[in-house]
Order: structure tokens, then C-alpha cells, then sequence
């Protein structure tokens, strides 16, 4: 976990991830807040538990081949089959997939097609028992730094578990489909599970991230409940991933045009008139939401703080929104600045769609920071992880300023998340891309040190990016990606986009602006076709400490221009490339790395498919 390593950006040498020193205040309202929410989870843990126990009727089938003596011998830790070995032999924790997998009763009669079903039912079980264990601890939590990351781990590994059964019903599907000439329907299902895992693996590295710089009896007992669960999933996604012919960007190697529904075009890069292109999952009329003026869009309810709306507030806005919706509902916010606490559209609120007044006109604010207590997962303005969240013409900001530190505008952890000509606007950590599958579009985006950072599959797409003036002896550092597993699908991809300093920085000297630095191991960034303003360093990137992931991360450039784009006296790290092929480039596009890889079939706004600009 590299979360708190030590980084040059900040005066005084001091952690980009610091945190406050912890404070002695109580906070007993808000643990009855939480009392109701934390008997439901843990109710929903038992639950689950005994879900998995029953389990899924593929691993029925497995434990009845099972003979007695074989379980028995499971049980006293015999040796592991071949099929054990061949698909331990693919993970980064062999040791702990063989033990884990000779604890399930039937895996020494399983085949290596259905140890992958039994490491699925695994790391369920195993995050299940945690989420029930974890949730208990709440009496124990009587600080707000302390609180912040417990009440992120039980959000997190809550998220995991969905993302788990997601995958396990997504590979059940498969299965079923195996005898038949399904191709197109099996691709798309393994880049979902591939998404899934990705993001499970995340969440599990953000929550513990959140306890870092913390002592005491609840991190004590927070990490021996997560104990091995990172490393679980990892072995997961590592058995899943090697089991079909995939690439490491997750797409796979065969039948990708079918997936998209595209006939093959003379000109592959552009499909159609790309100012209209949509795709074809998507409803006609929320095509049109993307396009239409507001005065001609039917909102499901409207958010006026003058009162001339449904509601005054957004927080009521999302309560009245359906759980688990499978249309889209519509949440119009009228023009004015709304600054309300743990905005969030959670994983239950799916296909919401938030539309403004236009950027500057309609805003959403806040100011909460790690400076003052906060994890960086916490102190998002507004933040959304159900699955199709939209937003479009709103301005998304946190003016707790420079000195405060980490200080997220936007979070999004939703898959299938679309954000739209907004504004997102911060200084440290403004625009948070936490996981699954998202895409940016006409969209300004403001701050200082890694201001685009975590672990989604994103693409950013005509969209401005500026740098500010940060603190005194910082350095602007434009990404942060943190991919942590090789296996991951996941990186930022910034294509036809505009470098550019703010006003601030403009008229500033001597302040370093680099396109970006490796938080995590296998760090994924990749700018194509991009306007670099000459506030943009010449040796382009900046190490994160000494020489941490230089050999493992994945740098790219491709045909970018202007000033700062000059690739001369560019950085000479092992993993840093001038991409020159565009097979490579076209990897990292919206119709590969999102919609053609069928992670996501589109994103429901116009988009450019290809490399074309």
C-alpha cells in the first residue's frame, strides 16, 4: 500500500497523502445517525453469508463429484491437484490461492474451468465474513479521522460484494453459453467480470488506505478482519484473466468489431457522423437528454433553492429517486450554489441523471479536506457510485483550498458513468476517477497536484485540463493513476484534449507542471492527439519516490502538439514510451479501451470512436 509514500510535491517534504493529526472530539450524532445503517449492513452481511454458503448451483454440482475422502483430505491439506497447481500458477499469491482453494470442500475434484467459479465463491465468502465482522466495531469508533475510514471500508467492501456476485452471475452466463456460437455475449461478459474485479481490487486498497497514519484498537482490528482480502481478489481476477486470450488492457485479442455492432467501415478509426454517434443500447430518449435545451426536457424532479421547484435541497432530490431503476430518472437543478454534506448517489440509485443550468450557473460545492480530518474518499462534494450515473451542465467544486490539501470535487466510482460539459474544480485531488468504466466529455478541469487520480477505466474527450498556482515549492502534477494488479483493466486516457495553465499559473514563474506521476506500481496513463500548453514540463513526467514503478508502469504519448509537447528531453524510464504504432494507440480510444472493448457499449453522448480528431 503506497497511499502515504513520500512525495516531493508538498512544502516541507511532507506526505502528499498526510493526513491531520487526530482529534479528541466525539462524534455521537452522527454514530446514531449511522447506528440504523450499520444494523442493516450487518443484517445484510449475515444474509449474504448464507447466500454464499448455499452457493451457486455450479459449486453443488462440484462438492457432489466430490468423494468424502477427498474432502477429508482437503480439510488436512493435501497436496493440490494439477488443475490446482496450473491455476495457482497464474496469480501473483500462489501459496494463498492453493491454501484458500483447498479450504472449499470439492476443489480437489474441480477442473481448472471450475476452480474459477470456486475462487469467485471464495473471496465472496471471505468478504462477506468481513463486512459482518467489521460491522460490529462501530461502539469502538470515537474519533472522525477514525470514523471517515471505517464508514469508507463498510461502503467499500459492501461495493465489493456486489461487484463479486456481479461477476460470479456474469461467469455463471458465460457457462452456460460455452456450447454455443456465443462469442460476441461471452467477450462482453468477460470484460465485465474483468471491470468488476478491477474495481472490487481497488476498494479494498482505498479502505485501507483510509486507516493509514492511524494507531489504535479499531485499525488493529480492521486489518486483521481484511487480512489477505486484496490479495484474494487479485488471485481472482489473475485465475479469471488467464483463463481466456486476453491482453492486458482487458480487451480481448478477437471479435472486437463485433462486439461494438459496427460493420467494417473503409475508414475503421470513424464510425458514421461523429457528431451524432450513439450507441445502440441506448434508449432514443435518453439520446436525446444529451442534446436537447433544458425547457424541453421532462425532469423526474427539479432542485430550486428559491422553493419554485419539487425540492429545496439535492440530498431530498436523491432520496425520492427509485432504487435499482432500470430507466432513467431525471434530477433537474435549478441555477444557484448548493453546498450540502455527503452528497452521494449511492450504488442503489442506478441510471440517475443530474442536469444543470450550465456550468458556473448550477453549483455543487463543499469544502471538507484531509486537512481538516477527513480521508480523501471522504471529503468528496458530491460523489457517485450508482451504476449510470450521468451529469451534464453543473460545475462540481471544493474551495477548501491549497492548504488544506487533498480536497475531492467530483468522485465517481459508478460504472457506465458519463459526466458531461461540467466544470470540475479543486486544487489538490479535484477530479477523483475511483474505479469501473467512465467517460468525460467537453468537460474543465482544475487544480494543482494530482488532480485526475485513481483507478477507473476512463477516457477524457475534448476536454480542457488546467493547471493552477499551488502552494510554494509545490509542483503540479496533472495525474495520479494508482493501478496496483497488472491484471487490471484499468488506466486515464486523455485524448483530443487542451493542456492549458490557468490564469493563475499563466501569469506565475518557475512553478513545474508534469502530466502526471505513478501512485501505485502499474500505473496506466496515456495522452493522444492533445494541445500541451509550455507550462508542461520538457521531461514530461515526475517520479513519485526515487525510482518506485519506473520499470512497471505504462507512460504513452501519441501525436500530441504544442509547446509542452515536445518529446526531446522527455523522461527515459523503462515503462515510458513514444507510442508510434496505431495499434497501440487505438487500444487506448473510445471504441477499445470503453466501448469497443465492450466494458461499456457507449456512453450514451457523442464521442469521437477512434484516433480521428
Amino acid at each position: 500500500m503506497d497511499f502515504d509514500r513520500l512525495g516531493p510535491l508538498d512544502p516541507g517534504g511532507s506526505s502528499r497523502r498526510s493526513t491531520a493529526p487526530l482529534t479528541n472530539s466525539t462524534t455521537s450524532n452522527s454514530s446514531q445517525k449511522n447506528n440504523k445503517k450499520l444494523i442493516m449492513i450487518s443484517i445484510l452481511a449475515v444474509t449474504l453469508i448464507i447466500a454464499s454458503a448455499i452457493s451457486a448451483t455450479l459449486i453443488t454440482v462440484i462438492r457432489s463429484r466430490a468423494s468424502s475422502n477427498d474432502q477429508n483430505s482437503a480439510n488436512h491439506r493435501a497436496k493440490p491437484t494439477q488443475a490446482i497447481s496450473r491455476t495457482c500458477s497464474k496469480t501473483r499469491y500462489p501459496s494463498l490461492c492453493i491454501n484458500s482453494l483447498l479450504d472449499f470442500p470439492g476443489s480437489t475434484a474441480a477442473s481448472e474451468q471450475q476452480l474459477v467459479h470456486i475462487s469467485f465463491n471464495m473471496t465472496h465468502r471471505h468478504i462477506s465474513k468481513a463486512l459482518f465482522a467489521s460491522s460490529g466495531l462501530s461502539y469502538a469508533v470515537s474519533n472522525s479521522r477514525v470514523r471517515a475510514a471505517y464508514e469508507d471500508c463498510l461502503e467499500l467492501m459492501d461495493e465489493s460484494m456486489d461487484s463479486i456476485r456481479m461477476s460470479m452471475d456474469s461467469l455463471t452466463t458465460m457457462s452456460s453459453t460455452l456450447s454455443r456460437d456465443d462469442e460476441p455475449s461471452n467477450a462482453a461478459g468477460s470484460e465485465d467480470v474483468m471491470t468488476w474485479l478491477s474495481a472490487a481490487l481497488t476498494n479494498q486498497d482505498t479502505c485501507m488506505e483510509g486507516f493509514e497514519d492511524i494507531s489504535g484498537t479499531v485499525k488493529d482490528q480492521m486489518v486483521n478482519n481484511l487480512k489477505d482480502l486484496s490479495e484474494l481478489v487479485s488471485n481472482s481476477l489473475a485465475i479469471f484473466s488467464g483463463s481466456g486470450d486476453f491482453d492486458l488492457t482487458g480487451v480481448p485479442i478477437q471479435n472486437k468489431r463485433r462486439l461494438l455492432g459496427i460493420e467494417k467501415q473503409d475508414n475503421d478509426d470513424v464510425v458514421g457522423d461523429i457528431s451524432r454517434e450513439f450507441p445502440k443500447w441506448l434508449r432514443k430518449r435518453d439520446r436525446r437528454l444529451l442534446s436537447l435545451p433544458v425547457s424541453e426536457i421532462q425532469a423526474d424532479v427539479i432542485v430550486s433553492k428559491s422553493g419554485n421547484g419539487t425540492v429545496k435541497t439535492i440530498t431530498e432530490a436523491i432520496k425520492r429517486a427509485p432504487d435499482h431503476s432500470s430507466r432513467r430518472f431525471i434530477i433537474y437543478v435549478r441555477a444557484g450554489r448548493y453546498e450540502e454534506n455527503n452528497l452521494k448517489v449511492g450504488k442503489k440509485k442506478t441510471n440517475i441523471m443530474f442536469i444543470g443550468d450550465g456550468r458556473g450557473k448550477t453549483v455543487i460545492t463543499g469544502k471538507r479536506s484531509v486537512g481538516d480530518g477527513m480521508t480523501t474518499f471522504h471529503t468528496a462534494s458530491f460523489a457517485a457510485s450508482g451504476p449510470g450515473f450521468m451529469a451534464r451542465d453543473i460545475t462540481f467544486e471544493n474551495y477548501a483550498g491549497p492548504e488544506k490539501h487533498q480536497a475531492v470535487a467530483l468522485r465517481v466510482g459508478a460504472d457506465h458513468a458519463v459526466v458531461y460539459r461540467c466544470n470540475i474544480i479543486g486544487y489538490q485531488d479535484s477530479c477523483y476517477v475511483h474505479s469501473n468504466r467512465q467517460f468525460f466529455r467537453e468537460c474543465n478541469i482544475y487544480g494543482t497536484v494530482d488532480f485526475i487520480f485513481g483507478n477507473a477505466a476512463v477516457v477524457f474527450q475534448k476536454c480542457n485540463i488546467y493547471a493552477r498556482k499551488p502552494m510554494a515549492q509545490q509542483k503540479n502534477t496533472i495525474t495520479a493513476q494508482n493501478r496496483k494488479d497488472p491484471n487490471q483493466n484499468t488506466g486515464i486516457s486523455i485524448h483530443d484534449c487542451r493542456i492549458l495553465p490557468a490564469p493563475d499559473l499563466a501569469s506565475s514563474k518557475g512553478i513545474e507542471t508534469y502530466l502526471g506521476r505513478p501512485w501505485k506500481m502499474y500505473s496506466r496513463t496515456i495522452y493522444m492527439l492533445s494541445y500541451m500548453g509550455g507550462h508542461v514540463q520538457p521531461r514530461g513526467w515526475l517520479e513519485w519516490n526515487g525510482d518506485f514503478a519506473l520499470n512497471t508502469l505504462y507512460y504513452g504519448e501519441y501525436m500530441n502538439f504544442g509547446p509542452g509537447a515536445a518529446i526531446g528531453q522527455r523522461v527515459k524510464w523503462p515503462g515510458y514510451r513514444v507510442i508510434t504504432s496505431t495499434v497501440e494507440a487505438n487500444r487506448y480510444t473510445v471504441s477499445q479501451f470503453i466501448s469497443g472493448s465492450s466494458w461499456l457499449p457507449s456512453t450514451g453522448v457523442a464521442f469521437l470512436a477512434g484516433l480521428s480528431t
